[in-house]
């Protein structure tokens, strides 16, 4: 079986922090904003505040197989037969997804930044780096979080301070005008993105992680953190664009970063914005692939699963050229079947494990029971 280095739990805590903010950083405020208009930022408050709930879902499973990893527990609870299978779905569901992130990566740049040069070109610059860190394994990856997320956190501050004196709070009222249905999808919309993805985690833990207590408070609080970002971030952008001018942008926290300026001469550094996010979208891509080559090779009992970063990596960027044709079939797919398709993995799959593992636990018990009884 694959056998992996530990990470601490200091890196591990970076390491969810990064992941959480992610592609939302860069996404999310528009699509919230035209759900929920000026009171996204509520909508992003209630979905964190759910996010925590789903996180403690996970490190109860954790807690159950603290030596084990998404896919050896589905194999260890459902069965060979039933986990593998569900393993090798669990594994196309974060390839694809790791896919799709790349695809944002190729879009971002050649509509925003460099818009000469093919889309090919970037997702295959940027895979190779991916497809670098995730060879070399979780401890090189989770070093990297922990030497960047200071200067990510240098870059969000920069962003927050030179913004705020553009800060119009009429832009946010009046609150809680949006009809309550509308709210509760924008809250589901938030914590598909935010909070059910990083069921991708569970590859790394609990089974790469040391000390798991500590380690299940890193994964609260990591995620904490990274929802506080994105609600000042989402915040931000309805009150210095407006909710309608964030709902109609394609990137609207780039957009914020435009607004910065300065004396009339700190002006354009938007670059500052696309730092953060190339920070985070790393660990974020990082990690789904990283979860589909480890819970390839686990599925397969291999020793080692070095030799499929590679060909994986082939097809993640050839998928990344073909799952999205453009960005209007990405919004579409976002906001409806990525809910449907995320929540089988990350809600109902962790709850299916403990299921399962409660009423096989509850069966050992009665059999135990009647065999002292009948002694």
């Amino acid at each position: 079986m694959v056998t992996e280095t530990k990470i601490s739990v200091r890196q591990f805590g970076m390491l969810v922090t990064l992941f959480s903010i992610g592609t939302p950083i860069l996404i999310i405020p528009a699509g919230l904003a035209s759900l929920a208009k000026q009171d996204a930022w509520l909508a992003a408050v209630l979905g964190v505040g759910l996010g925590l709930l789903i996180t403690g879902l996970y490190c109860a499973l954790g807690s159950l197989f603290p030596a084990k990893s998404l896919v050896e527990m589905n194999e260890l609870v459902l069965g060979k037969w039933i986990g593998k299978t569900i393993s090798i779905t669990f594994v196309f569901f974060n390839l694809v997804t790791a896919a799709e992130l790349l695809f944002f990566v190729g879009n971002f740049l050649t509509t925003q930044i460099m818009p000469e040069t093919p889309i090919q070109s970037i997702n295959i610059i940027f895979a190779c780096v991916v497809l670098m860190g995730v060879r070399l394994g979780i401890e090189t990856l989770a070093r990297s979080a922990e030497m960047l997320f200071p200067l990510f956190f240098v870059l969000f501050l920069i962003l927050a301070i030179f913004v705020s004196p553009q800060i119009k709070w009429e832009n946010i009222q009046p609150v809680l005008e949006t009809d309550m249905n509308v709210l509760f999808k924008a809250v589901i919309f938030f914590t598909s993105v935010f909070s059910i993805s990083p069921v991708a985690l569970l590859m790394i833990f609990p089974a790469s992680v040391d000390r798991l207590k500590e380690a299940r408070k890193a994964f609260l609080t990591g995620t904490l953190i990274g929802g506080v970002v994105l609600i000042i971030i989402i915040a931000l952008a309805i009150l210095v664009l407006g909710a309608e001018t964030t709902a109609r942008q394609m990137y609207p926290s780039y957009a914020l970063a435009k607004k910065i300026n300065v004396g009339s001469f700190l002006q354009r550094i938007e670059i500052v914005m696309a730092g953060m996010w190339f920070i985070t979208i790393f660990f974020r891509v990082s990690c789904y692939f990283y979860a589909s080559v480890i819970g390839l090779a686990q599925t397969l009992n291999l020793k080692d699963y070095r030799f499929l970063v590679l060909p994986l990596g082939i097809l993640m960027i050839i998928l990344s050229l073909i799952v999205h044709p453009n960005i209007v079939h990405s919004e579409e797919y976002n906001k409806h079947e990525w809910i449907t398709y995320a929540a089988t993995y990350g809600l109902l799959l962790p709850l299916l494990l403990l299921g399962v593992n409660a009423f096989r636990k509850k069966g050992k018990e009665s059999q135990s029971q009647g065999l002292e009884t009948r002694e």
